[in-house]
């Protein structure tokens, strides 16, 4: 009966997913400097956000959020703020010759953690992904359909979510792959770092 609503979602969100963005950016930095394993758990962190904003959608916080300015900006200047930190970390690490060959990789018990607030705080605190799901659950999803099935079409975004980055993860793990990108060294730290800058500003200054 709702097959037409979830398809529409899917693929809405496929588009969206697989666009270049801070989680694109964080994903690929995770796996590049610390290996498969981490991008895997940001990948997790990245798919509890989405749980995050579909909730949100479904008690409809993220209407009240769409229409305080106060709100919105607070959350906008808030992810803008979290990405530029992330970015300047990795310019740090360009400047300091920090990225080279010998990679450090993240302890298991510590890097897990990390990595997994890592990917949350990345997608829960965009304020564009706030938009994209309040467009979603209020024109996509009619306001007939059951609160059980909204909250299933925010379980499959968030496992979708969870696995598209995780098969990102896998493809940059990939040996031939990963020592490739680690040849760039400090650049791809330059490089990941300019990326979650820029995606700061366009969050601060694109977003009304």
């Amino acid at each position: 009966m709702y097959w037409g609503e979830f398809l529409t979602i899917a693929i809405a969100h496929l588009f969206a997913v697989a666009s270049p963005g801070p989680d694109f950016a964080v994903v690929t930095r995770q796996c590049i400097t610390a290996g498969t394993r981490a991008g895997v758990w940001t990948s997790l962190g990245l798919g509890f956000g989405i749980l995050l904003h579909v909730t949100y959608c479904i008690l409809g916080v993220a209407l009240l959020i769409s229409q305080s300015s106060f709100l919105f900006n607070a959350m906008k200047y808030l992810a803008s703020a979290y990405l530029i930190y992330l970015g300047i970390q990795s310019v740090r690490g360009f400047l300091e010759n920090a990225a080279t060959s010998n990679v450090e990789h993240m302890t298991p018990e510590q890097g897990i953690r990390k990595a997994f607030i890592l990917g949350f705080l990345t997608n829960g605190l965009n304020p564009k992904a706030t938009l994209f799901f309040l467009a979603l659950f209020t024109i996509v999803v009619g306001e007939d359909t059951p609160t059980m099935v909204q909250v299933l079409y925010g379980l499959y975004l968030s496992a979708a979510t969870f696995i598209w980055f995780s098969l990102l993860s896998k493809l940059f793990g990939i040996t031939i792959v990963r020592s490739r990108l680690l040849k760039m060294g400090k650049w791809f730290e330059l490089v990941m770092g300019l990326a979650l800058i820029l995606f700061a500003l366009q969050i601060t200054l694109n977003i009304i």
